[in-house]
């Protein structure tokens, strides 16, 4: 787009306005690197709220944008997306521009993640620091309250949110989502923001100071005074001191990389119910708290910045008056993370532990000494807590809320390595190996903090998986494989050690803590800053341990151990579910072998369906031919993990399975599942669920209706279904009296008419297992002509009319024979029928 002669930003938004909806992307683009170069940062102020909704779409999901999240490389417009949006492109050039001249962008409250909506309508202080001094009061008659974001800031805040708006894709359009313009985008600003090598670069332009102006005012205990682990309610927020601009021009960087971390994890992670946040931490934890920031705060609320502390050194602390939240900050807020999500999620999880482990080993050395701060940059010390204060906390409760929440199908796999990739950051050193990984690589000693200091993600976790995993369809391969995956992470050499002395230490007594001294252990959420003197910092792993438990179960929680005994039996009822499984697999393997020899001379002829193995009740295609043999791979490997990290024997498991198979060898599938009698009949157990899911047994289930109009099967002509039943409903409707009629008879023309016209099976009375009531019967005699529909018949009649012409019979004689031979085969079967009674 060219330059308008008119230079007003009302004539300049309008024109980009109408291009969009006339020219194409290609160019649209084109004109936009133009008219940042050329406009100044005043008129190109009011045209960047539009921009940024017409590339990311509405907060409301009314305009779709660009639709990055179904762009892919098949898409001409692919790259053209990619160089305008990278983070050293027109788009980021456009940010900065107007980051210089301090503009505010406006989004509402209504849009922010809910417990962060609910604290500001409520007038409490949002935990995470992002959002706080940014609240727009709104004028007389206004009701929408908005928040006031910084252009770096509002560009991030509609780069996340653009995952979370649901996803209108046009008709036949798909796209695989880790190959999308937003996957591919997402994944590069972590990159460029949060560098693995190298620091971050610098922003290209500067204000009249010489130095971006940050997005707030900031220091350690701001950017992370809400993450990690929560603070007390007793003091819950800090009030910052605003730093000098220049103090420290690596630090005054650092601020684009938290915001970008913060506003992903709130965004994408912050959607669980703020009860969660109420839970208070143990007395002894709040008591050395509160002890640790009295003795600071006299220190920390000095009006004077020391020479080159930087932005991220100086902080205030206030203690806010003590207020219950409101009822209605409890209620949590419906949330259901997609597929897609989660894979960004778990992207973002990879890239933090990458970037984390990123710091050398003599730079982790160097920061806990007594005199670090004068040798470590910034970056260095984001790097050494970036997981553990930016994303534990909400990616731990993200996470349980998705294994309660998610559906018990394959999908869920997304789910399982995103908390996978979590708990195993060994994984992500940058450390050179082999092309396939270790199995049996032992888990460093170095790893052990890092275990105890997030045992809920071992523990916890793993316990409400394998309760969900026992409530699964163990037959299916991809099922039988997040199982084996789970089993096979947790058996790796020193993990289950780790885990298990880590619970030691949760379980040490509460009274060993007044014996320590007070030297105030401070986790990151609760104030502390992470460049303040490590000194200071108690490597204390029993007050670390109850810190983490107590801040996200409460100080009254139960807590279930997971190498307990408790626990130990629910893990040999899963030994029994994943064996019940095997025995399963096999016997559908072997079922699904004998129908497809039974078939073959069917399939030859044309008239059975290639895919003989779906032909058994239950089967999916996953659950077939080498998937089966794949399932009981996976449960084999898995058994053996399980063992290994429970420390079973293998005496223990083959008298399991042994007691297993002895129980369910005269048959198991001809039994009813495990039900309990109810008033209305039979009730399923737990047991029984657990049972039909395997499918180690089934109830019986019969068609009890009306023959003729049970659905037309697959080996039936639905033409002839129907035509027949027109014919036989006819015929019984003008000759239904004299049917009745003669069967009614007791002699032995009464005997044959019964024999055609009643079927005895069908009229024997049935009811359901469910129900104790026998459904009531009046089916008069009739005539059913829809065998004739049967493919199987329709063959056998013509065969019988091809040797009919054979032997020089014609169609009209052929069906004289057929029906003579019918009625003979009728008056035998009454002879012999009768005769088998009386005997």
């Amino acid at each position: 787009m060219s330059a308008p002669t008119l230079h007003q930003p009302s004539f300049l938004l309008a024109n980009l306005k109408a291009d969009a909806t006339t020219k194409p992307l290609l160019q649209r683009c084109q004109d936009l690197v133009r008219i940042i170069d050329d406009y100044p940062a005043k008129e190109l102020h009011l045209i960047f709220p539009w921009l940024v909704e017409n590339v990311f779409g509405s907060l409301d999901g009314t305009i779709s944008g660009w639709n990055l999240r179904l762009l892919n490389q098949r898409n001409h417009e692919f790259n053209v997306v990619l160089e305008f949006l990278n983070p050293g492109g027109p788009m980021m050039k456009l940010v900065y521009k107007l980051q210089a001249e301090e503009y505010k962008y406006e989004v509402p409250v209504n849009y922010l993640p809910g417990p962060v909506k609910a604290c500001i309508q409520d007038g409490v202080l949002p935990d995470c620091p992002l959002f706080h001094n940014k609240l727009q009061f709104p004028l007389l008659g206004v009701q929408t309250l908005n928040v006031a974001l910084n252009p770096f800031e509002f560009f991030t805040f509609h780069l996340a949110y653009c995952l979370i708006v649901p996803k209108n894709a046009p008709q036949g359009q798909h796209s695989t989502m880790t190959d999308s313009a937003y996957f591919l985008l997402v994944d590069t600003y972590l990159k460029y923001f949060l560098p693995i090598e190298g620091s971050v670069p610098s922003s290209p332009f500067s204000d009249s100071r010489g130095s971006v102006a940050a997005s707030s005012p900031r220091s350690s205990s701001t950017s992370f005074a809400g993450y990690g682990v929560h603070s007390p309610s007793l003091l819950k927020h800090h009030i910052f001191h605003q730093p000098s601009v220049n103090a420290d021009p690596a630090a005054q960087e650092i601020w684009r990389s938290e915001t970008l971390l913060q506003m992903f994890v709130e965004i994408w992670l912050h959607h669980y119910s703020l009860e969660m946040y109420q839970k208070l931490q143990s007395p002894q934890v709040k008591l050395a708290l509160l002890q640790y920031r009295l003795s600071m705060s006299s220190m920390l609320c000095q009006p004077l910045v020391p020479p080159g502390s930087g932005p991220l050194h100086t902080y205030q602390v206030f203690l806010p008056f003590l207020s219950a939240p409101p009822l209605r900050c409890l209620l949590e807020e419906p949330f259901s993370p997609s597929e897609e999500h989660v894979l960004v999620v778990r992207l973002l999880v990879k890239h933090l532990h990458a970037f984390s482990n990123s710091l050398k080993p003599e730079q982790v050395s160097s920061s806990a000494s007594a005199h670090s701060h004068a040798h470590t940059s910034p970056l260095e010390e984001f790097k050494r807590v970036v997981v553990q204060w930016f994303v534990q906390q909400k990616l731990f409760l993200f996470l349980q809320h998705c294994f309660g929440h998610w559906p018990l199908d394959a999908s869920f796999r997304a789910v399982l390595e995103t908390w996978l990739s979590y708990i195993q950051p060994w994984r992500y050193t940058g450390e050179k190996s082999g092309p396939q990984p270790d199995p049996d690589r032992t888990v460093h000693a170095k790893w052990e903090p890092f275990v105890h200091e997030n045992l809920l993600m071992y523990t916890k976790l793993f316990q409400v998986f394998l309760n969900r995993a026992v409530r699964t369809d163990l037959v299916n391969a991809k099922n039988a494989l997040m199982v084996f995956r789970v089993a096979k992470v947790f058996a790796q050499p020193k993990l289950a050690e780790m885990i298990q002395k880590g619970e030691q230490l949760f379980l040490e007594p509460e009274h060993v803590l007044h014996h320590r001294q007070s030297r105030g252990y401070l986790s990151p959420s609760q104030g502390g800053s992470y460049l303040s003197s490590r000194q200071r910092v108690v490597t204390d792993m029993v007050f670390k341990v109850k810190s983490h438990v107590y801040s996200l179960e409460g100080q009254d929680c139960r807590y279930k151990q997971m190498f307990g005994s408790e626990f130990r039996a629910a893990v040999l009822n899963f030994i029994q579910v994943i064996a019940q499984a095997r025995q399963t697999a096999k016997r559908i393997s072997d079922q699904s072998s004998e129908v497809a020899a039974n078939s073959s001379f069917l399939f030859w002829l044309g008239l059975s369906s290639a895919d003989l193995n779906n032909t058994l009740t239950g089967t999916e295609p996953e659950e077939s031919g080498e998937c089966l043999k794949k399932t009981h791979e996976f449960l084999d490997r898995t058994l053996d993990n399980l063992c290994q990290i429970f420390k079973l024997n293998q005496g223990q498991l083959t008298q399991l399975i042994s007691n297993l198979s002895f129980s369910q060898e005269d048959g198991p599938s001809k039994q009813l599942p495990d039900c309990i009698v109810g008033e209305n009949g039979l009730i399923l157990t737990d047991v029984g669920r657990r049972q039909i899911i395997n499918g180690l047994r089934r109830f019986d289930i019969q068609y009890q209706g009306d023959p003729e109009l049970q659905p037309i099967r697959s080996y039936e002509n639905a033409m002839l279904v129907r035509f027949f039943y027109k014919v036989s409903s006819l015929i019984n409707e003008r000759l239904g009296g004299h049917m009745n009629m003669l069967c009614l008879r007791s002699d032995f023309l009464g005997q044959l008419g019964r024999y055609y016209l009643m079927d005895p099976d069908y009229f024997r009375p049935k009811r359901s297992p469910m129900s104790r009531h026998t459904p009531k019967q009046n089916w008069r005699p009739r005539l059913s002509l829809r065998f004739l529909a049967s493919y199987r018949t329709l063959l056998l009649l013509l065969l019988l009319y091809v040797l009919g012409a054979l032997v020089s019979l014609g169609p009209l004689s052929s069906t004289v024979l057929l029906l003579m031979g019918a009625l003979l085969y009728g008056i035998l079967e009454t002879l012999f029928r009768d005769r088998l009674k009386t005997q």
